[in-house]
């Protein structure tokens, strides 16, 4: 089981690669939204901004009001973002749950 703060670096990594590509991420889904990532098997979540196509203000602590909401264990968002687990697969094995209205599910799938 990976810790809080492994989780918290790969989700600050994840930031890192999103600014790097941002043009070309805001080219495919040019999203505007709340986002909270809650780590199942600790307890703990983190909340940010999908912008510009950029993850901004990423924080400690859930935001139950976010619009996206990612739910996983700690050593599979490392995988996830590491790019050692394919999200579709994940999703389709319950392994990972994203939860968003509808259109913003369609966008984000042009992500993946």
């Amino acid at each position: 089981m990976a810790s809080v703060d492994e989780c918290r670096q790969a989700l600050t990594e994840l930031a890192a690669k999103m600014a790097a590509n941002a043009d070309q991420v805001r080219n495919r889904v040019n999203l505007d939204r709340t986002l909270a990532c809650r780590i199942t098997d600790l307890g703990a979540a983190f909340h940010g901004r999908i912008a510009d196509g950029r993850l901004v203000d990423l924080a400690d602590g859930d935001d139950p009001k976010a619009k996206i909401a990612l739910n996983t264990s700690s050593d599979d968002l490392l995988r996830l973002v590491r790019g050692e687990l394919d999200l579709p697969k994940a999703l389709a094995a319950r392994r990972v749950s994203l939860q968003a209205n509808p259109l913003d599910l369609l966008k984000l799938r042009k992500l993946l």
